[in-house]
């Protein structure tokens, strides 16, 4: 099957890059993963499986694609993770310039580090909520600052974090953890009141990173590392929900789909969390000043 010209397969008058909205940046790039290969992959099945959704979101009662959803070019990165994050950074950074709201696709997790530098750039201060099944926070592994093992120690370094889905982690990034603001995985589940103690810990403007391997593998198993024990579908939404509803968020990242050819069903939940997220944000009716 042929790419998708666009997510969401979208009529050339609602991808106009003048018009729209939105921009979905879809960055092709695994070269610091280390066990299951294939998150170059990623974008492209996000795109071709996000042809099939339905356009209506039925819980916000809206069709987000209204708004404009333009698709970049993948960015196909053979290069160095310290090229990537320059590159992705001035790409997110010329869409913002043009007050787009960006999205990027990986791809690996280090694909987040330049979009998040090129938000905090415009959102003074901003936080990143990140959802995920590993801390992250190593300081340097396989010889490199700027591994997918790394890329929030670097974003620490950028502006403050907090942590949710955690349920693995290196003895080395003990140390670096803030106890205050992560939540594990096993005190979320069958846990009261964790969306909104995880909301309290934000900032007004919230940029969100979600590896995928936050969710169970039983919900998407197409990830490089799928940990057990994670998230259900309905336990992320109900956490984006809030955060759109409670905070400004100014862009996100959905990272770490390793497509299998034998399932597209982690392909199109992929594309469908985007497609949520989306609604959630730009949700005409929501409150920011109290959800339920």
């Amino acid at each position: 099957m042929a790419q998708p010209l666009n997510f969401g397969d979208l009529p050339p008058t609602r991808t106009n890059p003048k018009n729209a909205a939105i921009v979905i940046v879809p960055v092709a790039y695994d070269a610091t993963s280390t066990w299951i290969k294939g998150a170059q992959r990623g974008p492209h099945a996000i795109l071709q499986a996000s042809a099939h959704m339905e356009l209506y979101d039925i819980e916000t009662d809206s069709q987000v694609y209204e708004k404009g959803i333009f698709t970049d070019n993948i960015i196909q990165a053979l290069s160095s993770p310290q090229k990537l994050v320059k590159t992705v950074a001035e790409k997110v950074r010329y869409h913002l310039s043009q007050n787009k709201f960006v999205v990027v696709v990986g791809g690996e997790h280090s694909v987040s580090i330049g979009s998040v530098r090129a938000h905090a750039d415009k959102y003074r201060g901003m936080c990143v909520l990140q959802l995920d099944a590993h801390c992250d926070l190593r300081q340097k592994y396989e010889g490199s600052k700027y591994n997918h093992a790394c890329v929030m120690a670097r974003v620490r370094e950028i502006c403050p974090i907090v942590q949710v889905g955690i349920r693995s982690m290196d003895f080395s990034e003990k140390a670096f953890i803030d106890k205050d603001n992560i939540f594990f995985a096993k005190d979320i589940c069958g846990g009261a009141n964790w969306v909104r103690k995880v909301v309290s810990r934000l900032s007004n403007n919230v940029y969100v990173t979600v590896d995928l391997d936050v969710f169970d593998p039983s919900v998407m198993p197409s990830v490089g590392t799928p940990e057990p024990g994670g998230l259900a579908w309905y336990d992320v939404l109900t956490l984006l929900r809030a955060v759109c509803r409670r905070k400004n968020v100014v862009g996100f990242d959905v990272v770490e789909l390793c497509p299998d050819e034998s399932s597209k069903a982690p392909d199109f939940c992929a594309a469908k969390l985007i497609y949520k997220l989306l609604s959630y944000r730009f949700e005409e009716s929501h409150d920011k000043k109290g959800f339920s």
